[in-house]
């Protein structure tokens, strides 16, 4: 009992000095309200008002019939330009595609022969320019075929194909960049919380005060977990309720309180591993770039950006140890899929032996690191 009561007191404490720090606060403010907001609808569609510009060197009604199929919300207006203005346009960064019809070119396809079109891409703008380049092609071709054909017509295929798009009817970027902000949260300020709250005390010297009271280094280990957590946790709940499902009108399908389970053990692994970094950094400025180093790999290669079936073999295998992965597939399987227990627990399992680990390696360091000092 006495052990809890500690426990209780000191985590009471970090509660407090998480209080008084008007930094943090705003910080955990921030990224679960403005930044899962953000996220969600500056995800633009791949290709979303992309400039083109035309040279129309024929003058046709094919041509003006091809300057007339490109509109918004894919492209925008096309900008009528002269061939002298192309490349200035292209070097000063003022188009992204231009479509240059050459003299004669209804002439050349009536006759039967190939003319060729050229097109120009600011291949510095990459998204845009590996999408719009297809685009363009389909419609440049389906408009010529139409003008040869005289009319409309889709051609019958001996197949019906039914596309049915799960989870995300409507294919909503917002739904899947909201959810993996959150997720993404939940994995930085667990480390930056316990990490600061670590690295606050040693710079205050309040560190010296915990080493002359009747408390463990593993009292005081999970006392700054605990309270930690406690704020990740409630904060992740507030930003589900308030900001995806009120604001961002995002259908979360399964239960939020199995999603909460699956964080407070990602939590529990994340505020391990940010004692641990504390104790190797000897101020925030070295804490900060030692979170860096692992924050980015740990959200860029758990699943959540990009599938994992398209990373290497070795990079799949080498991120099972992470805590991310794991919870990446378990916010996906319920919040998404509406999965039950008994989908994800082998990632729970998973999730609760890697925090273990983490937890054990993070106490041995900081016992030592204590030791050091006393």
């Amino acid at each position: 009992m006495r052990q809890l009561r500690n426990i209780f007191l000191l985590g009471r404490k970090e509660l407090w000095s998480l209080w008084r720090d008007p930094m943090l606060l705003l910080l955990i403010v921030y990224i679960f309200s403005v930044s899962v907001y953000t996220s969600a609808t500056a995800m633009p569609e791949t290709l979303h008002n992309a400039v083109i510009a035309i040279v129309d060197e024929d003058e046709s009604p094919l041509s003006t019939r091809i300057s007339s199929a490109f509109y918004p919300p894919q492209f925008t207006t096309p900008q009528r330009i002269t061939l002298s203005d192309m490349d200035a346009g292209m070097d000063r960064g003022d188009y992204t595609f231009v479509l240059n019809i050459p003299p004669g070119f209804q002439r050349d396809v009536l006759a039967g022969r190939s003319p060729d079109v050229q097109l120009n891409v600011d291949a510095t703008r990459m998204s845009q320019a590996f999408t719009g380049n297809n685009y363009i092609q389909q419609i440049v071709n389906g408009e010529v075929q139409e003008f040869l054909q005289r009319y409309r017509k889709t051609q019958a295929l001996p197949i019906n194909l039914e596309i049915r798009q799960r989870f995300n009817p409507t294919l909503e970027r917002s739904w899947f960049g909201s959810i993996v902000e959150v997720i993404n949260s939940v994995t930085m300020l667990s480390i930056i919380l316990t990490g600061a709250a670590l690295i606050r005390e040693r710079e205050h010297g309040t560190i010296e005060h915990l080493l002359v009271m009747p408390v463990t280094p593993g009292e005081i280990m999970v006392s700054k977990i605990w309270s930690m957590g406690l704020v990740v946790v409630l904060a992740t709940f507030t930003s589900l309720m308030l900001v995806v499902q009120g604001l961002l009108k995002v259908p979360i399908e399964g239960s939020i309180g199995l999603f909460l389970c699956g964080a407070a053990l990602c939590v529990f692994a994340m505020t391990s591993l940010g004692i641990y970094l504390a104790t190797l950094a000897r101020s925030m400025p070295q804490f900060g770039l030692l979170l860096v180093l692992i924050l980015l790999p740990l959200q860029m290669l758990s699943g959540g950006m990009t599938p994992r079936e398209s990373m290497p073999l070795l990079v799949q295998k080498i991120m099972l140890v992470a805590p991310t992965t794991h919870f990446v597939e378990i916010g996906q399987a319920i919040l998404f899929r509406g999965a039950g227990l008994a989908v994800v627990w082998p990632a729970f399992l998973a999730l609760l032996a890697i925090g273990i680990v983490l937890f054990l390696l993070s106490l041995r360091r900081f016992r030592s690191t204590i030791n050091q000092m006393a």
